[in-house]
Order: structure tokens, then C-alpha cells, then sequence
């Protein structure tokens, strides 16, 4: 149906005697997940029609090590191998019709509306496209035994083993980023690695911190959408727009709904923690907002925010996976 002038909650009180000028949104949180994707050109895919999937390169290391050398023998020769990722480029996009009768008769600019509303909506799409892939790490961490406070236990299958029976707290995070450094996981910046969480999750911690290694002014200008400090090696980022719990597919999930699927002991919830190098987004065409071309004479028009592009978790191997999920098995 769309935005219509004959149903006040679908247009109508977008017209009332003295209505306030000032537009009120709903709350509207940035995007996330995204904002540590690895942008890809892939417009030459729609230029020269080389089809939907996008590929890159994955060189490894040198096959043996280099070392001290015999005067008297060859140089030794080595190698390295190459190989390759893909993601599918896939449309997105959604659309909301209105009536030329409310474009007319409302006080409010209905076009501009339109834009702010599919401007959220977009948002939350692609972080959801995003969290797919980084959903799809290899390397998961449950404290040890389920109960430990201080150690972790790493599976490198994709699988929880450990049904995760406490709350995160302090000591997890260096046992994370030890795992994590030992494993060879290049920091995202500088030496500082990321992760990623609902604002709960972060609770205990962050009333762990208070006061304790928070930023300065003059670091300010660096923070991350969502950023909201920086402790052993590690910069926090809270999220809202994916669910708590293990809920893969969140199109239909709200924030107001309360249908998460939650861990079933609420201790704690997930947190992804990662380096440099964690998801490739192929960008065939950049997100735009498109208007409909007007039928029936004018009077039924429609926008719509349209994107050709894809997501790709750029290591889908454990060997060199570059995201770590704090994680449980139910």
C-alpha cells in the first residue's frame, strides 16, 4: 500500500492544524559490521559483463624458511602459493510507494521522509550482509571448562564446544588477545585489534574500566562508529542492529520485538573480535537512492534505495583467520 493521505498513521497526520514543523525520527543507529569490511571495486563485473562472482588473491607465506647460508652451497629456492576468494554480488534494496494527494497536501516534505526512513533501512541491510560472513569464522573462544574467568578454549571448526556459563569480563580479553597474537592475527591498527558487541555484553567490563585507559582528547578523531574505549590492545565497539544470541538471519528482527535469539543461560552473549583483513565487500554499484518513474498520470510515485554488491569473509580458513568469536554452544 504505501505511504496514502486517507489513513492518518500511513500519511494523513502528515497534515494538521499546527502541526510542529520539526521532523522527529526514529532512532537510528550507524552502521557497524560494515564500517570494517574491505571495500573492493567490482564495477568491472557490470562494465565488461564478467558475471556475479568477484574474485581476489590469497598469497601465502614462503614455503621454507630462509636462513643462514654455506659459502660454499647454491642459494636455496622456495615458493609460495596462491589462492583465491570469492563473494557473490547479489541486489539489495527496498522501496516505499506514496500518492501524489500526500505529496501535495502535506506540511512535511514527504520526499525527504521517505529518503531518511530507507536511509536506516539500508543501513541495517548491509550490516546484516556483513555479520553473515563474519559470522562464518573458524576460530571460536568459550571460557575454559564454561565457568574459568580468566582462560579460554579455542576450537578451530567453526563449533562451540562449551555451553559458555559466565559473563564476559576483563581477564577474557587478554586470554583472547593472547590466542590471537599467537596465532599470528595481524592488529587491525596500529596494535590494536577490534571487537565488536551488544552494550551488555560489555557491561561488566566497562564498569570493570571506568577510569582505566580511556581516551584523550587528541585520540578522539580516530574512534569508530560505536567506539567506546580501548583496553589491552583492544578497542570496543557496541552494536544494536544484530540480535543477541546466536540468530544468523536478522531481516526480521527488531530491536523493540524482543524475539533475539538469546543464549539460553543470558551470562553472556556473543563478541567478535578480529584484525586487519576480516570481510571483502564487492562494490558493483554503489547504494543510491532511485525514484520511481511516476504512473497513473502522476499521482502514484515511489523511491527506492537500491545497491548491486556482496559481502565475502576474505580467510575461511582457521590457518589464517582473522576473527575470533566469543562464542557457546547453546
Amino acid at each position: 500500500m504505501g505511504q496514502i493521505w486517507a489513513t492518518n498513521s500511513l500519511g494523513g497526520y502528515m497534515y494538521s492544524d499546527n502541526l510542529s514543523k520539526k521532523l522527529r525520527m526514529e532512532v537510528k543507529p550507524a552502521v557497524k559490521f560494515r564500517q570494517f569490511c574491505d571495500a573492493k571495486d567490482a564495477t568491472s563485473l557490470v562494465d565488461k559483463g564478467k558475471g556475479a562472482v568477484f574474485h581476489w588473491n590469497v598469497y601465502s607465506k614462503i614455503a621454507t624458511q630462509g636462513g643462514t647460508l654455506t659459502e660454499t652451497n647454491t642459494m636455496p629456492e622456495s615458493q609460495f602459493t596462491i589462492t583465491q576468494g570469492t563473494l557473490t554480488i547479489t541486489e539489495y534494496g527496498n522501496s516505499i510507494p506514496y500518492t501524489g494527494k500526500l505529496d501535495d497536501l502535506s506540511e512535511h516534505p514527504v520526499k525527504q521522509i521517505i529518503k531518511n526512513v530507507l536511509k536506516d533501512d539500508a543501513k541495517k541491510a548491509f550490516d546484516i550482509g556483513a555479520h553473515a560472513q563474519f559470522n562464518t569464522c573458524q576460530l571460536r573462544v568459550v571460557p575454559s571448562s564454561g565457568t574459568s574467568t580468566s582462560a579460554v578454549t579455542l576450537t578451530t571448526n567453526g563449533t562451540a564446544t562449551l555451553t559458555n556459563n559466565v559473563a564476559f569480563g576483563k581477564a577474557h580479553v587478554g586470554a583472547v588477545v593472547d590466542t590471537m597474537k599467537e596465532r599470528n592475527i595481524p592488529p587491525y591498527t596500529a596494535d590494536d585489534y577490534y571487537a565488536l558487541a551488544w552494550p551488555s555484553t560489555f557491561r561488566g567490563l566497562k564498569t570493570a574500566l571506568e577510569g582505566v585507559m580511556q581516551y584523550t582528547t587528541e585520540g578522539f578523531q580516530r574512534i569508530k562508529n560505536g567506539e567506546i574505549g580501548r583496553y589491552n590492545n583492544v578497542r570496543f565497539i557496541e552494536q544494536t542492529h544484530l540480535p543477541k544470541g546466536g540468530a544468523a538471519d536478522s531481516s526480521t528482527w527488531s530491536a523493540s520485538s524482543g524475539t533475539a535469539d538469546a543464549w539460553d543461560n543470558a551470562k553472556s552473549d556473543w563478541i567478535f573480535f578480529f584484525g586487519n583483513d576480516t570481510v571483502a565487500e564487492g562494490i558493483a554499484v554503489p547504494e543510491e537512492m532511485r525514484a520511481k518513474i511516476p504512473t497513473d498520470y502522476g499521482r502514484s510515485k515511489g523511491i527506492a534505495w537500491y545497491y548491486l554488491g556482496g559481502f565475502g569473509i576474505v580467510h575461511s580458513d582457521a590457518t589464517n583467520s582473522r576473527i575470533v568469536k566469543w562464542d557457546s554452544a547453546s
